[in-house]
């Protein structure tokens, strides 16, 4: 008689182990008892079972969707409780990248989710590219959770990135090699006289790394000289690159939402322009 609410306690079990679940969703739909998709607006932490057309379904729990991990469903759970449901993926993406708030009720930095763990099942997506530094601890859940790295600036991290990669069956990840072509200190990337070693350690140490192309963050400037010395400077690095290695390099990410023009008359492929879509973030 209370065949959906046994089923959800029973994938409750065994959150984690994909195979038992996937075999427990067969059995519900062989059943009659249908298996709703993730929903950051209704689903639960876990299998959860509300009525559709007056009969008993089963809503996909957000904690059993590979890749997210407590905190991201503690996020929008708390969003939800604090500002109600997400109006549409803008609004998602909003309230998403407010920085995590610890239990003090201070923030804590850094983004609330993954937020391509939690797009939309059945959205087209996009290919998901990191952008910022790479600690090595981070190596495996950043190969997880996206589809290239734009910021490799040391051999030991491409090192490291390639072993991850070596474990599983082999296949080739796309990179760029960031350089810090405005020299800050505060910045990550490598120097601009060292990026053609870095790139001949990368072929011969990381056979299973695609470097792809360079990535430049400019200096924060309204100078159009000083922007165009750096997006030119990054351009003709690497055509020197190209001469040195053979390597096609045709990408050069440069360029935000403050100066993507400029970036994009000096060559720019890629350029990052999330606050021009998505307004200014607010960081508290």
């Amino acid at each position: 008689h209370y065949t959906a609410p046994f089923m959800a306690a029973l994938m409750n079990s065994v959150i984690g182990n994909e195979d038992k679940i996937s075999q427990y969703i067969q059995y519900c739909r062989k059943h009659g008892i249908s298996v709703l998709p993730p929903n950051v607006n209704t689903s639960r932490t876990g299998f959860s079972v509300e009525l559709v057309d007056g009969r008993p379904a089963i809503r996909f729990g957000l904690s059993a969707v590979k890749t997210v991990g407590r905190p991201c469903v503690e996020a929008i759970a708390l969003s939800r409780a604090a500002q109600g449901p997400f109006r549409d993926l803008f609004d998602f993406c909003e309230r998403m990248s407010a920085p995590r708030t610890g239990a003090s009720g201070k923030p804590e930095g850094g983004s609330a989710v993954n937020k391509r763990a939690v797009w939309p099942v059945g959205m087209a997506s996009c290919p998901w590219h990191m952008i910022g530094h790479l600690q090595r601890n981070k190596i495996r859940r950043a190969l997880e959770s996206f589809d290239l790295i734009e910021s490799i600036d040391s051999l030991e991290t491409a090192v490291g990135i390639n072993r991850v990669i070596s474990e599983g069956g082999p296949h080739r990840f796309p990179v760029y090699i960031e350089v810090n072509m405005s020299r800050e200190a505060a910045k990550s990337g490598v120097a601009p006289e060292e990026a053609e070693r870095l790139l001949e350690g990368m072929m011969t140490d990381c056979p299973l790394l695609s470097v792809e192309g360079l990535m430049t963050v400019a200096l924060d400037t309204e100078d159009e000289c000083v922007l165009r010395e750096i997006f030119g400077g990054l351009r003709e690095l690497r055509e020197k690159l190209r001469r040195a290695t053979g390597l096609l390099l045709p990408e050069l990410s440069m360029g935000m939402s403050g100066d993507f023009m400029t970036a994009i008359e000096e060559g720019s492929t890629i350029v990052r322009v999330g606050s021009a879509i998505f307004g200014p973030r607010n960081y508290g």
